[in-house]
This record gives structure tokens, C-alpha cells and sequence, in this order.
């Protein structure tokens, strides 16, 4: 637990469990929410072939979880860790010039 609040620059083991808590509910609503988004569009899963179907829904969560992520952190009093952590995962990604 140590190394993992070094790392991240957290103090306390609570922070640790309220940030793995809004991973673990990020991920799974974005994951749910990609389903209606499809077949909002159109995109179904019993008639769509099963590539364009999952690949579209893989590219729907990408921006879901991203505003998910920073959404449930501020709800958690995490919004500082998770918005650093954003402007990182995103840099990494090329995204960088939209938030300096």
C-alpha cells in the first residue's frame, strides 16, 4: 500500500479505497451505458455484425469513462487525484495541447 500511495501522491489508505471504489464504478457504468448508446444509433447487438457491434461499443466507452471518471471522483472528494489523473492518461495519448 505504500508504493501505491507514493506513486500516486496519496496520504492515506481511506483515499486509496475511495479511488479504487470510483475505478471499480466507472468502469462498469461506462460499460452499461455503451448498450443504450448503441442502440440509440442504431447499432444492435442481434443485428449487427459482431465486430462492427463491439467495436463500436469499445469506442463509445472510450469518452464515457472519461467524463465518468472525473464526474464519480468529485462526488467521492477525489475530483483533484482524478482530474491530474486524466491530464496524464490523456497527454499520454496525444490530447496534451487541450489542457495546458
Amino acid at each position: 500500500m505504500n508504493k501505491l500511495k507514493q506513486r500516486w501522491g496519496i496520504e492515506s489508505n481511506f483515499q486509496i479505497v475511495l479511488i479504487l471504489i470510483v475505478f471499480a464504478i466507472t468502469g462498469s457504468t461506462s460499460a452499461k451505458l455503451a448498450g443504450p448508446l448503441c442502440e440509440i444509433l442504431g447499432i444492435y447487438q442481434e443485428s449487427s455484425p459482431w465486430y462492427w457491434y463491439w467495436f463500436a461499443r469499445i469506442v463509445f466507452i472510450f469518452p464515457i469513462y472519461q467524463v465518468l471518471l472525473v464526474s464519480f471522483g468529485w462526488l467521492f472528494g477525489q475530483f483533484q487525484f482524478f482530474w491530474q489523473f486524466e491530464k496524464k492518461m490523456l497527454g499520454r495519448m496525444g490530447f496534451s495541447r487541450f489542457f495546458n
